[in-house]
């Protein structure tokens, strides 16, 4: 079946994957035991790791105070590139990105991902907000101890003009139309098991 040449434009709110980067923060190993649901958001992530990559999209990693906190996580270190370290919970200077504005490429939309939710997250969501960039927040990506932290994350992050959305909906954004090579692996990544 083909499409009509005469379509309506692509919205604006789908993220495509030309205009992404990806970012993981602080999944580190001690941290990373007190969380609820542990299993599923390494998975998530790893999920959207590996599509990253198979569509070439820019990844980057923070870790919060690694001497104490430990390394990022090996079912997730072995997908990305050198970890940035940090002291600040918010991992939007460590990336030393521009603004938006004055970015060179046109990957102004962040894929934000990781722990925990209403700190580091939450945080660096704001500051690239306030830069100019559009936060995508995968909300089965991102996690905190305890529910309520991060429900409100979750609330204050939207409120202030992050997108809320999950990690399957951006697989299939990146990949936009089925029937491609891209789309048997986006396929595969949603249906393996945990």
């Amino acid at each position: 079946m083909s499409e009509s040449p005469h379509i309506i434009p692509r919205s604006i709110d789908l993220v495509s994957h030309q205009e992404c980067r990806l970012v993981v923060v602080d999944v580190q190993e001690k941290l990373l035991p007190v969380i609820p649901d542990a299993n599923q958001l390494t998975h998530r992530i790893r999920q959207l790791l590996q599509a990253a990559r198979l569509f070439e999209i820019p990844l980057y990693c923070s870790e919060q105070y690694p001497k104490g906190l430990g390394s990022t996580v090996p079912e997730l270190a072995d997908l990305l590139p050198a970890p940035r370290e940090k002291l600040r919970f918010s991992a939007a200077a460590c990336l030393s990105w521009e603004t938006a504005a004055n970015t060179v490429d046109s990957r102004t939309r962040i894929v934000l991902t990781g722990i925990e939710a209403h700190i580091c997250v939450q945080q660096t969501a704001l500051d690239l907000l306030a830069a100019g960039y559009r936060v995508i927040i995968p909300v089965d990506a991102i996690a905190s101890r305890n529910q309520l932290d991060w429900e409100t994350a979750i609330r204050r992050m939207e409120n202030s003009g992050a997108c809320i959305t999950t990690t399957e909906s951006i697989l299939f954004e990146w990949c936009e139309v089925a029937g491609t090579p891209e789309f048997k692996q986006i396929s595969r990544l949603v249906t393996e098991k945990q």
